[in-house]
């Protein structure tokens, strides 16, 4: 079937830009014609406002491509499941809807499933919720006296059979999970009119839904890994591959021995067991609260044990967590991959499994780009600060932002060391009051007072175990104020600690949200360099680029912060920057 014949019937309907829901078939498997094996036609539904129709087509990447190019959709899905799909089809989608992400969005928290999401949107209770049972997909269907070819059981709650999977049975199943879909996230958006910047609650239910997509394709494409780099780094920290628990026993005996030759008597010690490298330091001469690294930090210079002891940590996490089972595991055509969630956590930042996000330093000279490409890693300069001046507008603050080093402006202002800024700017965000900035608060209070004032008003909330939203509209829920034994004291110790943590909620999401507007502002534009994404951590971004575009990708990364600012900053005066530099190994980034 041809583009025209594909698509005539709803030219006369169809408005650009308009929501069209989209449900995919699975992949099906290759038909046997002969002794040749045949691509099997696969089905694909689309729901618009006054139309659904299907399509069936071996090439379904071409269909959704041609969709895209004529009518530019917002394309509609209700959850991670198409969005992996529109990542394993490699299609270059910008606009859509993802539902379960805009529920989160809407009412805080990151678990949720179709079935909730549907009840919430239609008044029904979560308790009533069915579930699938026993009975298998290939089970006949209860019969409630109602077309099974329906997705709403009589009671209005989504048949589980269809939540799991029951919707791709045939092309009536495939348009009506579509027009469900359709119908869902247009219940959503009058939810989103109801917050205080609507319009604003708006785009970041787009930004966040991309964002959820861009994560699909981070799972989908994975970072890249020199192999034989890897292996060297883990030899050198654990040693060889071992085959039989006596080799693995003998290998973490010559790890242990470095650290019992600075012993001054012998001991027979467990070295992954806190309490005993406790007790063993303390006959040593050094009695210390614990051994966190830290304060074995502290103490380094009192014996060099500690040195020792600091240099087997650090070894034996690449062994027991980064080792040849990691690499074996998660690391496949030389791409380490790993799930990606868009808004894990209550302020809705992104975070990824395998490593992905917490990688040891000393394995990053193995993330190095392909043969003829580049990375481009770009870090963030002190975005929670520049993202309370923009939410708060403290005039002030803003002005702050125009310096590369806010903390120093903050400093010469309060007239005290720099450090002290710092560390007095990040108490107030992160509600620390004692310690040595603790003098600089009253400054910061009274140079700041806008800024200084949004902060306390949500710590205020947060005691008082009254939700807050960030600048994006995104609900961050405070639980209950109340204590369930009645201890004032651990109920006044709560109602600290959430203060504490809606205050820096509160900017820590809204900064989350300015990072992923602006990685999906480089996603975009760096499609036309064959450039991709390959790691969000946290302020930092890590694109994998062709070497002959890695200086035009450089710039378009800078120019994206400023792009992602003019549509996400509360405060177009406030100044982003960033540290941009083009590199073969990520350990090579300052």
């Amino acid at each position: 079937m041809g583009r025209s014949a594909r698509f005539a019937a709803m030219q006369r309907t169809l408005d650009r830009g308009a929501f069209v829901a989209i449900a995919i078939q699975p992949d099906v498997p290759p038909v046997s014609v002969g002794s040749s094996a045949q691509t099997a036609a696969r089905g694909v539904a689309f729901a618009a406002e006054r139309e659904r129709w299907f399509v069936s087509a071996p090439d379904v990447r071409t269909t959704i491509l041609e969709l895209n190019e004529i009518y530019q959709p917002r394309f509609v899905w209700w959850d991670r499941t198409t969005a992996q799909q529109i990542a394993q089809l490699a299609l270059p989608l910008d606009r859509c809807w993802d539902i379960l992400t805009v529920h989160r969005l809407i009412h805080g928290g990151w678990r949720t499933s179709i079935g909730e999401v549907w009840a919430s949107l239609s008044g029904l209770s979560v308790d009533s919720l069915p579930s699938l049972g026993q009975m298998g997909l290939l089970d006949p269907a209860v019969d409630d006296g109602h077309d099974s070819d329906v997705a709403l059981q009589p009671d209005g709650h989504i048949r589980p059979e269809w939540i799991a999977g029951a919707w791709a049975a045939n092309e009536t199943r495939l348009q009506a999970w579509a027009a469900l879909a359709l119908d869902a996230a247009l219940r959503q958006i009058p939810l989103l009119a109801e917050r205080e910047l609507p319009d604003r609650a708006l785009s970041t239910a787009r930004s966040e839904s991309c964002a959820e997509l861009l994560c699909a394709e981070l799972e989908q494409n994975g970072l890249p890994i020199d192999v034989v780099e890897a292996e060297r780094i883990i030899r050198d920290a654990s040693g060889r591959r071992t085959n039989s628990y006596a080799e693995e026993d003998a290998e973490r005996a010559r790890r242990d021995a470095p650290v019992f030759a600075k012993l001054t008597v012998p001991q027979d010690v467990n070295l992954r067991n806190p309490g005993e490298v406790k007790d063993m330091l303390r006959r040593e001469g050094l009695d210390l609260e614990d051994t966190r690294a830290w304060r074995l930090e502290q103490r380094r210079e009192e014996h060099p044990i500690i040195d020792e002891l600091l240099r087997w940590r650090k070894d034996e996490r690449i062994a027991t967590t980064y080792g040849y089972r990691w690499l074996d595991d998660h690391v496949r055509d030389g791409r380490l991959r790993g799930e990606w969630t868009s808004s894990d956590g209550a302020a809705g930042r992104m975070t990824a499994s395998n490593g992905l996000h917490n990688l040891p330093t000393e394995m990053r000279t193995a993330v190095a780009a392909a043969p003829d490409h580049v990375f481009v890693r770009s870090d963030l300069g002190q975005v929670e600060p520049r993202v309370l001046a923009a939410v708060s507008g403290d005039p002030a603050f803003v002005a702050a932002t125009q310096a590369d080093d806010l903390y120093q402006t903050v400093a010469d202002r309060l007239r005290v060391e720099r450090q002290v800024a710092k560390l007095a700017v990040l108490g107030a965000m992160y509600g620390a009051t004692t310690g040595q900035s603790a003098h600089a608060l009253p400054g910061l209070q009274k140079n700041y007072p806008i800024a200084m004032g949004l902060l306390e008003r949500a710590a205020a909330d947060g005691q008082q175990s009254n939700d807050i939203f960030t600048v994006g509209g995104r609900r961050i829920g405070m639980g209950s104020g109340s204590s369930p034994d009645g201890d004032l004291d651990r109920a006044r110790s709560a109602a600290a600690s959430r203060g504490r943590f809606a205050r820096n909620a509160l900017i820590q999401g809204a900064a989350a949200e300015f990072f992923k507007v602006w990685a999906i502002t480089v996603r975009r534009r760096a499609r036309a360099f064959q450039a991709e994404v390959v790691l969000c951590l946290h302020d930092e971004l890590l694109v994998h680029a062709p070497t002959v575009h890695g200086e035009a990708v450089a710039a378009l990364v800078e120019a994206a912060i400023h792009e992602a600012a003019h549509y996400w900053s509360p405060d177009p005066a406030v100044r982003f920057v960033a540290d941009v530099s083009i590199i073969s190994r990520w350990s090579e980034a300052k």
